[in-house]
């Protein structure tokens, strides 16, 4: 009996020392986390190409008028030296037909999506007067992974948020060194895991002068409810959430979407979104601040209907366009929302 005694005190302490080393581990990790945004750092850009675009988006389709097929941007690919000095494969599109300078619209694509998405979606914003500009987000596109292990997945997966929000802050940067960009009238839409992160992004810089968060969420461990994910965690789940919390929640957007706050928000969400789960949009919602403009929209995630799809953008490009119209230089025509 004593011997279990002593092997119980042993266990108890042996348990307390590891949640108190977790706990120290924790904090170093996180200490420094976001750490490396150097705003005078040398941005080193090389253009790689310039390609005129037409404006027939996938929903214009074989019906596309001559209108439509006509050039409608200029789409410049190019590279910065981004977050801790890494290279950022950039793209960004400019009006071919509209006087400079113009608003410009950042884009954060969602998580397994590229840069050429741009293709997709900037034309409505071209034809509402906005510049457009999007990148490689950490671990996608040409910085995906090549030839590393499953630790260095995981490694990478964590530091992505603190990479896509100091990569956005140094695209701001980049486009402050461009005649044709209005740099008071820099604004941020951020699409599912590009509202997570974006609104952190906004958070930290208040060069972003309003921001678009498109189906994103907030709080690891709600997220990882979402009914789609947790499908797919099975009973890893609880784990799963514990591990989120751990590693991630250094990065959780609940934890800074306040400081956007006067710039005013829009936040768009699904109302059966099985990637987002309710708790999590509503966790986002939460913590941004007023001014905040809430809009639910029926159906699943964005992207799976086609019609709610172009409505939400619509409804961005809308908004986004009355946002420009107060910040338009006194004197100086706003552009109307397409």
């Amino acid at each position: 009996m004593k011997a279990l005694k002593v092997t119980a005190a042993v266990a108890g302490v042996a348990l307390v020392l590891l949640i108190i080393g977790l706990g120290i581990n924790k904090k170093v990790m996180d200490a420094r986390y976001f750490d490396g945004y150097d705003p005078n750092a040398p941005l080193n850009i090389e253009v790689v190409a310039s390609t005129e675009v037409a404006g027939a988006e996938e929903r214009t389709g074989p019906r596309a008028s001559a209108e439509d097929k006509k050039p409608l941007y200029l789409r410049t690919h190019l590279y910065f030296d981004g977050f801790r000095g890494e290279r950022v494969p950039t793209l960004i599109a400019t009006p071919l037909d509209l006087e400079a300078p113009f608003p410009c619209v950042i884009f954060l694509h969602g998580i397994g999506q590229e840069k050429e998405f741009l293709d997709e979606i900037a034309a409505p914003f071209i034809r509402a007067g906005f510049a457009f500009a999007t990148f490689d987000q950490f671990t996608r596109g040409e910085r995906k992974l090549k030839n590393v292990s499953g630790l260095d997945e995981l490694k990478a997966m964590r530091l992505r948020p603190a990479y896509t929000v100091q990569d956005t802050r140094r695209l701001v940067d980049y486009l402050y060194t461009r005649d044709d960009i209005a740099h008071d009238r820099i604004y941020l839409f951020g699409a599912s895991y590009g509202a997570i992160t974006g609104s952190t992004a906004a958070a930290f810089d208040e060069r972003i002068r309003a921001a678009v968060l498109c189906y994103g969420g907030a709080r690891w461990s709600k997220l990882l409810t979402a009914r789609e994910v947790a499908a797919g965690l099975g009973g890893w789940l609880p784990l799963a959430k514990f591990a989120a919390w751990y590693f991630m929640d250094v990065a959780d957007p609940a934890n800074y979407a306040g400081r956007i706050a006067p710039r005013p928000v829009l936040i768009q969400n699904g109302a059966d979104d099985g990637l987002i789960a309710d708790e999590a949009a509503r966790a986002l919602q939460n913590a941004v601040r007023e001014p905040k403009d809430i809009r639910i929209y029926a159906g699943d995630h964005i992207g799976t209907d086609e019609k709610t799809l172009w409505r939400v953008i619509d409804d961005s490009i809308e908004w986004l366009g009355e946002q420009d119209a107060k910040l338009a230089q006194p004197g100086r025509p706003a552009k109307a929302a397409a």
